[in-house]
This record gives structure tokens, sequence and C-alpha cells, in this order.
């Protein structure tokens, strides 16, 4: 089962997120849930009462063997002031209104207490540049995860939350998506898996994101997880049923123009660059978009990172 949610508003970006995180989870070719078991809120349908309204469907329709995913794409604040409070950022949010426009974290961490499944994972990209102003008597940060999930998460087994960003970082986003989602459809479509038996699972997709979203972001962007005490439990499979990865479905799988939301990062990274050469040695160069392209006796492959491959 799953909840996608991207709230767009003032960041469009997360409607896209959050169609393309959805469609390799229903896709019958990769995670092949099914599609009646995936709930989509995007843009206007993202509201604080539908969300509620879907993670409490979660929690009836789901049982202690079931697997649950939720994704958010959008803001995620801390507010600092005489009481401090986290909220997460629906559509439609009224700054002046939280406590009926937007989900604080104590309220979002007991609606996912609340769903009995025992492999519950959580997706939190929401720490996108931009959004609220000051709000009088409160200092404003952004912030990666509800403080009140550590409690939730804590004890470890079946149940994890991964944030896009630390608190002092920006998310980084692309033409069809942000670099965190990117990172996160290509370990549902098998990369990073450690045992190719057709299963994705939670500690390698997080411990796959943890190494790609640094390296498609120049060490700008760090994903925050904390797997110390969790299961590596089975989320879907990556090939629907098959061993081999069939990596992005076609029309996903294009270069990456990565930018931040104040646009102070841009640069063009090729999803897979192979070269075929012949000879001994190899010679150093740059494309048009300043990407290292090595020459030589041996096949290259890269993904934002050139790894030689012996």
């Amino acid at each position: 089962y799953a909840c996608v949610i991207g709230v767009g508003g003032d960041l469009p970006s997360t409607v896209n997120d959050a169609m393309v995180f959805a469609k390799i989870l229903k896709d019958p070719e990769r995670c092949a849930y099914p599609e009646s078991q995936v709930q989509v809120l995007t843009g206007e349908q993202a509201t604080r009462a539908n969300i509620i309204t879907a993670l409490e469907t979660l929690a009836s329709t789901t049982n202690a063997e079931s697997t649950v995913l939720v994704y958010f794409s959008g803001h995620g604040y801390q507010l600092s002031g005489a009481i401090k409070s986290y909220f997460l950022m629906p559509h439609g949010y009224d700054s002046k209104d939280l406590s009926e426009t937007a989900i604080s974290g104590s309220e979002f961490v007991g609606l996912l207490r609340d769903i009995p499944a025992q492999k519950l994972l959580v997706l939190l990209d929401c720490c996108h540049a931009g959004g609220l102003s000051d709000l009088d008597g409160f200092q404003i940060a952004k912030a990666p995860l509800p403080p009140e999930a550590t409690k939730l998460f804590a004890k470890g087994g079946g149940k994890m939350v991964i944030g896009s960003s630390m608190p002092d970082e920006l998310s980084f986003a692309a033409k069809l998506y942000s670099v965190f989602t990117y990172a996160l459809i290509k370990g549902l479509c098998g990369e990073g898996a450690v045992k190719k038996d057709g299963y994705v699972r939670a500690n390698d997709l997080a411990m796959y994101v943890s190494r790609v979203v640094p390296s498609l972001t120049s060490d700008k962007q760090h994903p925050v997880l904390d797997i110390e005490k969790a299961d590596n439990f089975v989320l879907g499979y990556y090939a629907g049923g098959d061993i081999q990865p069939k990596g992005l479905p076609r029309e996903l799988d294009q270069p990456l123009e990565v930018e931040s939301k104040s646009g102070d990062f841009n640069r063009q990274i090729s999803q897979t660059i192979k070269i075929e050469a012949s000879g001994k040695g190899s010679v150093a160069t740059q494309n048009a978009q300043g990407a290292t392209i090595i020459t030589g006796d041996r096949n290259i492959i890269g993904s934002g990172n050139i790894v030689q491959k012996k």
C-alpha cells in the first residue's frame, strides 16, 4: 500500500515528483503495487483534510502483515519561538491559521502510529527553499523530519523514515523531478539492490539514496536517515517479479539538469555515460556540461560520478 503526496502551490515541481514516484510504484514491470492500493494526492487534492483521510484509510485497510509506503513532497518547517513546533504544509495552507490548514508533527506521527503495518517506510522530500515568510514571534527554519518521528522510529524494526536533506541544506530539483526523488525511483527500479533477487529492500534503498544524492549535487545535499536499528524489509518488486533490473522507463531516463530553487547551482548530469575504447592508458576530458569523461582501455559507466568498471 502507498500514499503519495505532492502539494504543488508555490512548489509546482512537487506534483511532478509525486506523479513520477507513483508511476514507478504502480508500474507492473517495476514495483507492481496494485493501482487500487496507491493513493495519489497532488496539487489541489493535497489538502490537510484529504491527507488526513488518506492516512486514516491506510490505518483501516492494512494489517500487521502489510507493507506501507508514505511519500510527501512539499514544505516541512520547524517554528521556534515561545513554543517549538513542526508542520508539514499541505496545499492551501494559511500561515495565519496553521492549526487548521497545516499538519503538525505530532499529528502526522499520530496518524502514522495508527497504521498497523509492521513494514512502514516514510519518505519526506520537504526541505525546499522558499515558502513561509517570518511569522510574528517565531523563527522559521526548514526541517527535514518532525522531531516527534524519532520516538516512533527509534525502536527500529520494520519502520523507517528518510528525509531529503539536512536542515541547513537546499533540496535540488531537475526538470522532471527532484534529485531526491530521482534517486528514490532509481532505487525502486533495482539500482543499489545488494541481493539481486527481484526485491527492493528498505536499507538498500536508504543507503543507495544516501550515496547518490550527494554525488549528484556536488556534496551539497545529504539525505537524513537513521537505519542503525532498522530491518532491511522488502518494499516490493524492482522488475515486476524478474531478477534482472529494467531501469527507469525510457520517458523518465533523461539527462538530469540539476538546480536549486534559488538557482545557485546548475549543471547537467548524464545519467548513463558509456564509453567503449581500446588501447592502454586513459585520458580525462570534459564535455560541454563540465562532466569528466575518461577514455582508455576500460568501459566507463557514470551516474553523476564516473566509475571505472573493470
